[in-house]
């Protein structure tokens, strides 16, 4: 199943989130092909200010598990983090590699 993962920054959490990049990219490289895209929210700055991860999972308690050891979960970075089911319909390069859509 596919999961969206949306993260909110702290206010003023820049400095956390530089100081475990790192970390954050490595774990989500953990994941191999269960990784279906990844970036940050900016500000009107071009900032970031946020996440959304896509990710393939065998159910929501995975979801909500690979979520919270994220190193900038872990870090307390995010203010909120909201993982939703998410049916991929358009523009989807793994269509029927990923059993019903």
């Amino acid at each position: 199943m596919i999961f969206a993962i949306i993260c909110t920054d702290m206010e003023g959490a820049l400095d956390t989130r530089k100081a475990n990049r790192e970390k954050h990219l490595e774990y989500l490289g953990s994941i191999g092909s269960a990784l279906k895209g990844a970036g940050p929210f900016i500000d009107a700055y071009g900032k970031p200010n946020g996440s959304m991860l896509i990710v393939e999972m065998a159910d929501q308690q995975r979801a909500e598990q690979f979520a919270a050891n994220d190193p900038y979960a872990l870090a307390g970075l995010f203010s909120s983090v909201e993982i939703r089911p998410w049916n991929w319909l358009l523009a989807n390069p793994y269509q029927g590699q990923m059993g019903d859509q």
